[in-house]
């Protein structure tokens, strides 16, 4: 009997494949959950530690403000939400691809698998270079620019959207070897053409920098000098992947 003799298979095909899904979300919605109840006895002391390189460069008997009546409370709690999220993103990686990984191929496999693990591991060392590298420098020359009478003090949720935004830009850009990585991949150019275009690519790192990050010159730079170094590292991971895969890239055509 022919599949057409079936016309409720692709319906209950599709019905599966929505529970899985829906299964896949809960799990990972539940990660979430469970991470952030763990983090919410430590909130306020997530807060301090993340205001820290802001508290330790503001002049003497300076101090942060809540300018808002739930600020000293909501602010913390968004800041362990966002928290663990970050902290739960392996797992929501981990439900993603063991939702797609039956349909791929072997060999997309063996791709998709290293780029999901070194996004994540791109992304928070983005997060980490901003913290401990970035807002440290970033605070030290805002707060050495104030003008003459000018008390520095800080609104504590300001703060957070600002370091938050810092957290994602640098996160964010910190993941350009991968997106060069899988567009040599789908053989939409190749390592010599990413490299002859690295000219334009340092004007845009630079570009990019000076959209996402704080109006000085500082913080662009620190974003921009990484990207350009990201991107040559992204030139040499392709350049792997090619050798190792040849058929990989524009030149290969379908069997």
């Amino acid at each position: 009997m022919s599949d057409a003799d079936h016309p409720d298979d692709g319906d209950q095909s599709l019905i599966s494949h929505l529970v899985e899904l829906r299964s896949r979300l809960l799990k990972a919605i539940s990660a979430v959950l469970v991470v952030l109840v763990a983090l919410l006895p430590f909130a306020n002391k997530l807060y301090g530690w993340l205001a820290l390189p802001l508290v330790e460069r503001l002049p003497q008997g300076g101090a942060m403000i809540a300018t808002e009546v739930a600020s000293p409370f909501l602010t913390p709690l968004k800041l362990a939400f966002f928290v663990a999220v970050l902290v739960s993103i392996p797992v929501i990686l981990y439900q993603l691809w063991a939702f797609v990984a039956p349909g791929l191929y072997r060999h997309e496999k063996r791709l998709a698998l290293p780029i999901l693990v070194s996004s994540v591991l791109l992304f928070y060392i983005g997060c980490a270079f901003a913290y401990f590298l970035v807002l440290p420098a970033v605070f030290k020359f805002m707060t050495a620019i104030a003008p003459q009478g000018v008390a520095v003090m800080p609104d504590i949720s300001h703060y957070l959207s600002f370091v938050l935004g810092l957290f994602l830009a640098f996160g964010l850009c910190f993941e350009v070897p991968v997106v060069l990585v899988i567009l040599v991949a789908l053989g939409l150019v190749t390592p010599a053409k990413l490299a002859e275009g690295r000219r334009y690519a340092i004007v845009g790192s630079f570009v990019v920098a000076a959209v996402l990050t704080p109006p000085d010159v500082l913080s662009q730079i620190m974003l921009a000098v990484p990207m350009c170094l990201l991107y040559e590292v992204g030139i040499f991971g392709a350049r792997v992947l090619i050798h190792r895969d040849p058929a990989t890239g524009p030149s290969s055509s379908p069997s």
